[in-house]
């Protein structure tokens, strides 16, 4: 079975985002966990989440991905924002808790001219005093295109992170398909090298989930840039190829392809269709 599924706005609340999965054919989804670019997050009503958590039984869900707000940075040069991601990340794993067994993606951070080794350090010192051994979250550390001072655009920088967080088995990797691609990962044309390369580095029992993007940039560009399935850079046959990748078509697969319901549902559709069980 293909586990496959789109972003999908949480505004509205758990219920309507389980039905809007419904609409399109979806088995999994992923959400902000607050407004994107900024701290505020809704008050969590409990009638709502058992609405959807018996949606989800009802349905077969599969493990769906909570995403962080695109302004955590836990390597800021400023201590303000630090301490915001600090203050977001105990929330959001605290509200974790109420969908629990899932996932919580975020963005390691950019060093913003502090060097990678001391954005490494700033990341590891904020999960640790975060992560708890009684969570049910597992944190999802995502790959970056390598814009910037991103931290994670290379698979030694999120080894360094894992290597350095004490509660280890708290900790996965997402791979972003477009992310990789512009990173200098040729997962269109050498998919088995990479895959190889990221076992040996991070071990592919640490990949819990994929979000799947096409590119609207050619590879190693080193922008993040997601275009529409088959109408980027990564093209159709390559994307293909991936989720039926026997060491990654387990995994849950989540578009975040510029598109609405009606384009992913056809996007599900046509996945759905070139997926070999």
């Amino acid at each position: 079975m293909l586990t496959i599924g789109s972003h999908l706005s949480s505004s509205k609340g758990f219920t309507a985002m389980a039905q809007d999965a419904v609409k399109i054919n979806a088995n999994t989804f992923q959400f902000f966990t607050r407004n994107p670019q900024g701290g505020h997050a809704k008050d969590i009503d409990l009638s709502d989440v058992q609405k959807f958590l018996n949606l989800a039984q009802k349905n077969h869900f599969q493990k769906f991905v909570a995403h962080a707000p695109y302004t955590l940075n836990p390597c800021s040069d400023k201590l303000q924002t630090r301490e915001f991601a600090e203050l977001v990340f105990k929330d959001d794993l605290k509200r974790m808790e109420y969908l629990p067994h899932n996932y919580y993606n975020f963005h390691p951070g950019s060093h913003v001219g502090q060097g990678v080794q001391r954005g490494i350090e700033m990341i590891t010192d904020l999960l640790n005093k975060i992560l708890t051994p009684d969570q049910t979250t597992t944190v999802l550390l995502e790959t970056m295109s390598g814009k910037g001072s991103e931290i994670g655009s290379r698979f030694e920088e999120l080894r360094q992170i894992i290597d350095n967080v004490n509660l280890k088995e708290k900790i996965g990797v997402c791979l972003d398909t477009c992310h990789v691609y512009s990173a200098g990962y040729d997962i269109v044309n050498d998919l088995d090298n990479v895959l190889f390369q990221f076992d040996e580095i991070i071990g592919l029992e640490k990949l819990k989930a994929v979000h799947l993007n096409d590119s609207k940039t050619p590879f190693a560009s080193k922008k993040d840039r997601h275009e529409q399935i088959g109408k980027g850079s990564l093209g159709l046959d390559g994307i293909i190829r991936f989720i039926n990748h026997p060491k990654l078509k387990h995994l849950p697969f989540i578009l975040e392809t510029p598109n609405d319901l009606q384009g992913w549902a056809a996007e599900i559709k046509l996945l759905k269709n070139n997926f070999q069980p």
